[in-house]
């Protein structure tokens, strides 16, 4: 199978990026706000019509009824110990229908900026992120409000306050790591598609679809979508990246099961790990349609679900590593950090690593390493049966090969010589150009058997088609017809040329030195039945036989050439008629 180099150059920008990310953590003055910590909540039932804030704020409990209302979030930053002179809000993308920031300076400025779902202007930054920056001024921010208008969960948003350089810093350095991710993943999802289409598979086709989901999910997670879509900036967005997500772990999860051989797996768990993954998807579908109710309870038990389906997948794959199957064998090396991965992010918060990419850039990097392991996998065994395939094609021609040769002299035998020459005489049709078929046999050749012996006769035998091998080429095929006989067929010789030719032949053929007595010469007759287009073998090979036994009654030899149009040779046998063949030439040896 063909190496796939872009994943190997993605590979080393997803591990550069990796080191980045573990060398240059979060930002040490970057401070998380949220509630029960920084922030006080006011709620409004209805969405307010206007920016005067509520009268009363809690600082403590949970805010009840904004889901179809307004939501008014206050934090005072002296107490924080942030610059106020210099400040940047992350928030990162959620659902709700529109939102504020209003900055307070502490000489009694306001300064107020706004979005809503579906143009978030100029504010969206990758990674799912939306970022407010205070103006800068002499008297320093001293108080952030925030409105959200129909939020759907509070407990969903993540906030973040820091400086304007390290802001810009972390969102270059995340845009980068996010590039990484899905360029591979990309790369992973064609490569594993082509796989698929060239060696008909199930498993690269399970696995193509997954990573193309997860391309699909991180574009729209990261927002990088919005370059082309703004219009799907916020609610829309959330919400698909929540289906996706959903939809990413049951193709993982088809994809791991259906990969090992059914008769690894027992039925139940096999049953029952397929389920988990589809329960996946259908609790998803709900949860990227609500907007309202108990959404974290709900996100909850879609957590528990997922833990439940990678417990089951693990195992699938305890089990068919025991049981020696080589499947099993790299998806668990590929499945080990994915399932370490979501295990991990279902049970610590861990939204403020790697610049506040958190989970989902985990993620990303742990589906990156998925596809490269598995592709890498993949590679190698379709590689190794496409060996295996191409050793058997080589066997099999080989052994038709043999099949065609004289295992004695290793030219070819009457099988292979016929179908050569008919395709050498259909190839030739069309030009018409001129071919002689030369049959050649060993004068007395029982007498050498009979003195010498038969070891000493298929010495003789071997002798005289090493010589005859020397005229094999583009125009001309050898072949031992059996016993003492041997057949030489060439294009486009006739007349006076190809008489000179068999001459030539016949005259190699006595040259040869035998072990044999040292006055021993060993001859042989020629007969030769020329023609132009592509006639019969059958009859090309009597007119030559008639030839040849004309041959052996003249004296033996010799070379006698049939006269067109393959008639009467021109030294005519005396005896038997024509075409009696080599029964009748054995009285003649």
């Amino acid at each position: 199978m063909a190496k796939c180099p872009s994943l190997g150059v993605a590979a080393l920008l997803l591990l550069a990026s990796w080191l980045l990310a573990i060398g240059c953590p979060a930002t040490a003055n970057a401070r998380e706000i949220d509630l029960g910590t920084a922030l006080c909540h006011a709620t409004q039932p209805q969405p307010a019509m206007s920016r005067r804030l509520p009268q009363t704020f809690h600082c403590r409990g949970d805010p009840q009824g904004y889901q179809g209302g307004t939501l008014w979030l206050r934090t005072d930053l002296r107490p924080l110990h942030v610059d106020g002179h210099n400040l940047a809000l992350f928030v990162h993308n959620s659902r709700f229908d529109a939102m504020s920031v209003t900055f307070r300076y502490a000489d009694g400025f306001t300064a107020t900026s706004q979005i809503r779902s579906g143009a978030f202007g100029s504010f969206w930054r990758p990674g799912g992120q939306i970022v407010f920056e205070a103006p800068v001024r002499a008297s320093p921010v001293t108080v952030l409000v925030l409105r959200f208008d129909k939020l759907a969960s509070a407990h969903l948003l993540r906030m973040r306050l820091m400086n304007r350089e390290d802001a810009i810093f972390q969102t270059t350095a995340l845009s980068a790591t996010i590039a990484a991710a899905l360029t591979l993943l990309l790369v992973g999802a064609l490569y594993n598609a082509g796989l698929a289409i060239a060696v008909r598979r199930a498993f690269p086709a399970w696995q193509a679809a997954w990573a193309g989901c997860m391309v699909v999910w991180g574009t729209i997670w990261s927002q990088f979508h919005l370059f082309l879509l703004p219009a799907m900036a916020g609610t829309l967005s959330a919400q698909i990246c929540t289906g996706l997500s959903c939809l990413a772990v049951t193709l993982a999860t088809i994809s791991a099961v259906s990969a090992i051989a059914p008769s690894v797996l027992p039925a139940g768990l096999r049953r029952m790990a397929l389920l988990s993954g589809v329960a996946v998807s259908l609790l998803g579908v709900p949860l990227s349609l609500m907007r309202a109710g108990p959404i974290v309870e709900m996100a909850d038990l879609l957590g528990d679900l997922i833990l439940g389906d990678l417990a089951l997948v693990a195992l699938c794959l305890a089990f068919g590593v025991r049981r020696g199957s080589s499947e099993a064998r790299a998806l668990a090396g590929a499945w080990s950090l994915p399932m370490m991965v979501l295990a991990i992010v279902q049970m610590i918060d861990i939204n403020a690593l790697l610049w506040g990419g958190g989970a989902q850039i985990l993620i990303l990097f742990a589906a990156a390493w998925q596809t490269l392991w598995l592709s890498i996998a993949a590679s190698r065994t379709y590689a190794r049966l496409r060996a295996d395939r191409d050793s058997a094609r080589i066997a099999e021609a080989r052994a038709q090969e043999l099949a065609r040769r004289d295992p004695l002299t290793g030219l070819l035998n009457r099988r292979g010589f016929v179908e050569t020459l008919q395709r050498r005489l259909s190839a030739d049709a069309d030009r018409d150009a001129p071919c002689a078929l030369l049959l050649i046999d060993i004068d007395r050749f029982k007498d050498v058997n009979d003195r010498y012996g038969h070891e000493a006769g298929d010495q003789v035998l071997v002798t005289v088609a090493a010589r005859l091998a020397r005229w094999e080429g583009p125009i001309c095929d050898v072949a031992r017809l059996g016993g003492e006989e041997f057949a030489l067929v060439i294009t486009g010789l006739e007349g006076f040329v190809l008489r000179r030719f068999a001459e030539s032949v016949r005259e190699a053929i006595a040259a040869c030195r035998h072990a044999l007595a040292a006055d021993e010469v060993v001859t042989a007759s020629i007969g030769v039945a020329p023609g132009k287009g592509p006639p019969d073998f059958q009859r090309l090979y009597r007119i030559a036989d008639q030839a040849l036994y004309a041959a052996k009654r003249s004296g033996r030899n010799r070379v006698v050439l049939s006269s067109a149009p393959f008639t009467d040779p021109e030294i005519a046998p005396a005896g038997p008629a024509v075409g009696t063949g080599r029964a009748a030439r054995q009285d003649v040896e």
